[in-house]
């Protein structure tokens, strides 16, 4: 069966809606397009495209704009994007802090994917570095990942250069004897990812899920320190007593945020993307059906949508009805 039948056949309750028992919003000013951020991943593209076919259902105007990560809160809080509906915790710029504290953007509540990030290895690579998941073990088998930009220290394909530096900070703080080197994008990582498990080489990379690419390439974590809010801020705590960094990934939020003037213009939109929610049992799928089996966002979007109405259709009768 394919990425695309499973995410049709699958039936889980993965999709909740927070309806509440409110009164009907007013749709707003309908002539004017909401335009929703997307960001440079696929989970983020079928989160985004959902909500904008949500939005459509109640009788919006909905545009898509391609914007960076890291940099798309100025344009939503200066009103000329709307909404941005898959922010990671681990991996926000902060130029969001600053937006929220001045009013400009809101946030929009959690969007409730079961989400992890951290260094990551796929599973035939345990037997190239004995000891894994063990942290400790990338310290003896270095060499095993090294390659000519990396000598003598092990490389490690971090995310792209605009997500941050997450794996370079770890290998520092753990005093792990690495190289991160960032991918150009997320399909680089997947690039790394597939060739690695082909040839049965040796690769220690940053990812996270939900992703397809995590069965598809039975791709395994890391065991590192406990991600604590210490770690980040004590050197003193941690395995390493001179640098912060030293543990894995903070549990990550995902959560969504919009314009602050969004509810006034829209609030039966406000409400529903306040409301919207996704879970990995319905987004990884449908990741797959895009980066596996080739289809198209939009179209794999629909698909879904037509399946699944149970999941989706609450939160917009709740507020228009």
């Amino acid at each position: 069966m394919t990425f695309k039948g499973y995410a049709l056949a699958l039936s889980a309750a993965a999709m909740t809606v927070a309806a509440g028992i409110a009164s009907a919003a007013e749709l707003g000013d309908t002539s004017k397009p909401i335009k929703l951020a997307v960001n440079e991943w696929t989970g983020q593209h079928v989160t985004t495209h959902i909500a904008g076919e949500m939005l459509k259902a109640a009788g919006y105007d909905v545009e898509y704009v391609s914007a960076g990560m890291m940099n798309q809160f100025q344009a939503i809080a200066d009103g000329d994007i709307h909404a941005t509906l898959e922010i990671w915790s681990s991996n926000v710029s902060d130029e969001y802090g600053k937006k929220i504290e001045e009013g400009t953007v809101v946030e929009l509540g959690d969007l409730e994917l079961n989400a992890r990030e951290g260094i990551a290895y796929p599973a035939h690579v345990a037997e190239i570095c004995p000891g894994l998941p063990a942290w400790e073990a990338l310290k003896d088998c270095a060499m095993q990942f090294a390659t000519a930009e990396t000598l003598p220290e092990g490389r490690l394909v971090d995310y792209p250069a605009d997500w941050g530096t997450p794996g370079a900070d770890r290998m520092t703080g753990l005093g792990l004897p690495f190289k991160a080197v960032p991918a150009g994008s997320e399909a680089a990582l997947i690039v790394e990812l597939r060739a690695a498990t082909e040839r049965k080489t040796p690769l220690l990379i940053t990812f996270w899920q939900p992703h397809w690419a995590m069965s598809a390439y039975d791709v395994k974590f890391v065991d590192l320190p406990p991600g604590e809010e210490a770690c980040f801020s004590d050197p003193a705590w941690g395995p390493n007593p001179d640098a912060v960094n030293d543990c894995d990934f903070s549990p990550s939020r995902i959560f969504k945020a919009a314009w602050s003037g969004m509810e006034e213009t829209w609030p039966a939109a406000y409400e529903i993307l306040s409301n919207y929610t996704l879970a990995v049992e319905d987004q990884q799928p449908m990741m797959g059906a895009v980066d596996v089996d080739g289809g198209k966002v939009e179209e794999v979007v629909a698909e879904w949508m037509t399946a699944n109405e149970d999941k989706w259709r609450p939160a917009v009768d709740a507020a228009i009805n």
